[in-house]
């Protein structure tokens, strides 16, 4: 799969107007079938995207549809449910971002260009 992504395939997710959409778009990738890609020039050390984590219960958890439950990660003992789009932010093992999960969300570890895919590395994703 390409890592860049053409104006014409950036399909854009349709649900409430938000600041973050403005920035990053979600279009094809790996995850679910979808990836999140910029819509705009990122410089070294911008934040990406910020987080909308919802902490959850063992019991909301287990009520989860197994379909949402690919978007779950702990963190220092509580499981947080992704939201859009950094829910579709692609693994990779250089990745252009990096997790900030004191201040919620992924920052920029290389300038990046309008239309790179959003990566980061998901190994780091589970923090005991």
């Amino acid at each position: 799969m390409s890592e860049h992504l053409n104006q014409d395939q950036v399909k854009e997710e349709s649900r409430e107007s938000e600041s973050w959409m403005s920035d990053v778009a979600i279009g094809e990738g790996d995850l679910d079938g979808n990836g999140v890609y910029a819509k705009r020039n990122f410089r070294k050390g911008e934040v990406v995207i910020k987080y909308k984590l919802k902490p959850l219960t063992e019991a909301e958890f287990e009520r989860l549809p197994e379909s949402e439950k690919m978007f779950t990660h702990g963190h220092r003992g509580v499981t947080h449910l992704y939201s859009v789009p950094e829910r579709y932010v692609n693994h990779a093992e250089v990745p252009n971002t990096y997790q900030d999960l004191t201040r919620n969300c992924d920052v920029a570890l290389r300038d990046i260009r309008e239309g790179e895919m959003i990566t980061t590395d998901a190994t780091k994703d589970n923090i005991p």
